[in-house]
């Protein structure tokens, strides 16, 4: 239909005072020198990798499809605010916390040897290779175990909770006021939901707290830590710490929530289209930026009250009431000491809280369900 270069060439070439050079055409054959880029589809490690990575994540995907598709079918639909949605919930918060706090002993066992003595360890790595040299690589995951247990038991219950008052104090508040009062539905939510999940919490967390603070750790599992307690302080002994866990955990938690369901729906708004338009893949990821922001407030907002559980599971002593041993202990670190072990306290705190949304929501996907936040009002205004 249209002419070619060398026509074109051919019929100005008397236009042009310059010599005219046609191209040259290319022939197809080739040399026993000559790479043939049919058998080399990948000219690069890179690209190759790239290729591979591909691959893996299409077939994972697709894995993940097919153990969805599998666990829906058994488990049979699931009523947004039902028995089974709640049920699903507190098994998706068991996963998020048990595991993610188990994977941060390290860090944790640091940090609360610190909070007891700031000067024991100068940074992380010094304290994990002198901990490694005198213990192994299992001292440097002491107390795993309380720790496992008691935030399996706290994660369910403080998620499948957060979803049965959010949607408790949202009826109180009727639909026509949920968006103006969301933030107050959030935060009663969640102090609820982490009143009732931290009596679960405390045994374990006593156990933990003085596994990791005494050296050799007083206790060689988290049964034998329980009985050990229970033998010379009684049941209390277990919960003597259970004020300051409020203290630390339900401001903690209330800042966990709030301020994740409202970035997330910042982040939707921001964002062009719906949440509906965004993949799995892309909600998780929003999940997981706006936990690890949420869970650097969480840090700063709870810390010392968690310095203060540290030193009293610790250093209180026999008989001595809760306030007295605040008091005393206040006196002894000043305003000051209440901000030891910060630093390591955000990195651990927003990592683990941003991999907790992740995971839970990508439970919530995996059952059929939708994930958390981002369903902003103008929502149907926006499609």
């Amino acid at each position: 239909m249209f002419p070619t270069l060398s026509t074109l060439s051919q019929a100005f070439a008397g236009c042009s005072p310059l010599p005219q050079r046609l191209p040259d055409t290319q022939s197809n054959t080739f040399s026993k020198w000559t790479a043939r880029q049919d058998l080399y589809p990948a000219w690069s490690v890179t690209e190759d990798a790239k290729n591979k990575a591909t691959k893996l994540g299409d077939a994972a995907v697709a894995e993940f499809e097919k153990a969805s598709h599998k666990a829906q079918d058994k488990a049979g639909h699931i009523e947004l605010y039902s028995p089974k949605y709640y049920a699903a919930c507190t098994f998706g918060g068991i996963m998020a916390c048990g595991l993610t706090h188990t994977a941060v002993t390290p860090l944790d066992l640091v940090k609360c040897r610190r909070q007891v003595d700031s000067k024991m360890y100068k940074g992380n790595f010094e304290a994990w290779g002198k901990i490694g040299r005198a213990e192994g690589v299992r001292g440097v995951f002491t107390g795993w175990g309380p720790t496992f247990w008691g935030y399996s038991v706290q994660g369910g219950l403080k998620y499948g909770g957060y979803e049965f008052f959010k949607k408790f104090y949202a009826d109180l508040a009727g639909e026509e006021n949920f968006d103006k009062y969301k933030t107050f539905i959030f935060l009663a939510g969640s102090a609820s939901a982490e009143f009732i999940a931290d009596i679960g919490l405390c045994p374990f967390e006593a156990v933990k707290v003085r596994m990791q603070t005494t050296i050799p750790p007083f206790a060689t599992g988290t049964m034998n830590g329980i009985n050990t307690i229970v033998a010379k302080e009684g049941f209390g002994g277990l919960y003597k710490g259970l004020y300051p866990l409020w203290g630390r955990q339900i401001p903690y938690t209330m800042m966990k929530f709030a301020s994740f369901e409202t970035i997330v729906g910042m982040i939707y708004n921001y964002l062009p289209g719906s949440k509906s338009d965004y993949s799995k893949a892309a909600q998780t990821g929003v999940s997981f930026v706006g936990g690890y922001a949420a869970g650097i407030l969480c840090a700063i907002v709870s810390h010392p009250a968690d310095v203060m559980v540290s030193k009293l599971n610790s250093q209180r002593k026999a008989g001595e009431g809760s306030g007295a041993a605040v008091g005393r202990i206040y006196k002894d670190i000043g305003f000051g000491g209440l901000w030891n072990g910060l630093p390591v306290r955000i990195v651990m705190i927003g990592t683990l809280t941003g991999l907790q949304w992740m995971i839970y929501d990508y439970f919530k996907i995996f059952m059929g369900l939708p994930t958390t936040g981002g369903a902003p009002p103008d929502d149907k205004a926006k499609k």
